[in-house]
């Protein structure tokens, strides 16, 4: 490998690795949502920072070409590693020793100054080119399989290798990037120390996200509600329809899932509406399907409250993003949202999983415009304080040149 030179304070070349999740990709489908929104824009945070970015992901079309400008300063790089077509992330590992050799081929001549992978099996394929190329590696988890398990049981469709493999990565990496405080302490108890974690959370752009701007059409009803994110069991939308028969003027828009035109054949819609029917608000439960991103700000300013009621949340970006708009949230009281949704404040955190308490803090709210305003107002300071993508590249950036500056130390001592 040819030595490198020592990267500036101003600039590094960089190689987010993110195998399932593509910056490209459209989102709202089963595996297309928070990490590749958090991938494209901390990327593009980088990029301005005066970084080079590129986004190793896999090669799932025939249509791609190998490598995509997404935007100055950030290019995307398709690794041919399985089939040439969309895959479940949970089929994906046997194809990660094949993702490794490339990504280890490409390096090979010219690697870059540091390796920053994402979602365990990118971090599996990572710490194996990160070793042989002796290249500093950090990782973020996104999710954990030890929660996962926890909270699905027997339908957790995670390779049984998940959790071994996941510590290796954790243990092996020079850094881990957790993206809340909750993630730390389930670390802690996988075995991988506090002291070589750094928490930087995801974040949201507060110029695309705002109060002001178009307002998406409005149902009949006097009262909006909408739920926001991927179309899976554990986003908690079957809670959100249990809660609404305790709200009677109220309405519940769910968007995410697959495109509209298919709505209507969707297994988890079809689960959804029966539940709506019923509880006797099958009239006011409307199901959207994806949502172009161009078009989410408009659809969070229409709601009166967002609805983040998941069963469990490793970080969740719908709340920053309801906050950005000005918009009080009522959440469940796990994970991220720990974090971000501060209680009182810029909204509610209730028991995940309790529908009457759900119900409960959205009554509250509905009933009190003055305070909804409050709210979403707190909400909106609280994310250009803390969550800006400027903000998040500039925490990351600083994980990283703390793993630089150690690396150097060591090679100075010997």
């Amino acid at each position: 490998m040819t030595p490198r030179t020592r990267p500036t304070a101003r600039s590094l070349s960089i190689a987010l690795v993110s195998e399932h999740a593509s910056p490209l990709a459209a989102l709202g489908g089963v595996d297309a949502g928070g990490q590749n929104v958090h991938v494209a824009r901390l990327a593009g945070a980088l990029a301005d920072r005066g970084h080079r970015v590129t986004v190793y992901t896999r090669w799932d079309s025939k249509e791609l070409p190998v490598t995509t400008l997404l935007r100055p300063g950030v290019l995307v790089h398709h690794v041919p590693a399985g089939p040439a077509e969309q895959l479940p992330k949970d089929e994906l590992l046997p194809h990660m020793l094949e993702f490794a050799r490339y990504l280890a081929l490409e390096w090979q001549e010219r690697g870059p100054d540091l390796v920053h992978s994402h979602f365990w099996m990118s971090g599996l394929a990572s710490l194996q080119v990160a070793r042989e190329l002796r290249l500093p590696l950090l990782h973020t988890y996104h999710a954990l399989g030890t929660v996962k398990r926890r909270h699905q049981g027997r339908a957790d469709t995670s390779p049984p290798a998940r959790i071994p493999c996941e510590v290796q990565v954790g243990l092996g990496c020079d850094r881990v990037v957790a993206t809340c405080r909750d993630e730390v302490a389930e670390l802690a108890g996988m075995g991988v120390p506090a002291e070589k974690v750094d928490v930087v959370p995801c974040g949201v752009d507060p110029q695309q996200f705002s109060p002001e701007g178009p307002v998406a059409e409005r149902g009949p009803y006097r009262y909006r509600l909408l739920q926001l994110g991927r179309l899976v069991p554990r986003k908690g939308a079957a809670v959100a329809i249990a809660a609404l028969a305790g709200l009677p003027d109220a309405e519940l828009v769910v968007a995410g899932g697959p495109p509209p035109e298919r709505v209507d054949a969707d297994p988890e819609v079809r689960r959804l509406r029966d539940l709506a029917r019923a509880a006797g608000v099958a009239d006011r439960v409307r199901f959207t399907g994806g949502v172009p991103s161009s078009q989410v700000p408009a659809l969070l300013r229409s709601a009166d409250v967002v609805l983040c009621p998941a069963v469990y949340e490793p970080f969740g970006i719908v709340p920053l993003e309801a906050m950005a708009c000005g918009r009080p949230v009522v959440a469940s009281d796990v994970g991220g949202q720990r974090d971000t949704v501060a209680d009182r404040v810029t909204g509610r955190l209730v028991p995940a999983g309790d529908a009457r308490a759900l119900s409960a803090a959205v009554g509250e709210l509905l009933a009190d415009p003055a305070l909804r305003e409050a709210y979403g107002a707190a909400g909106r300071r609280r994310v250009m304080s803390q969550y800006g993508w400027a903000s998040v590249a500039a925490a990351t950036e600083t994980a990283y040149r703390t793993v630089l500056g150690a690396r150097m130390t060591v090679a100075g001592a010997l």
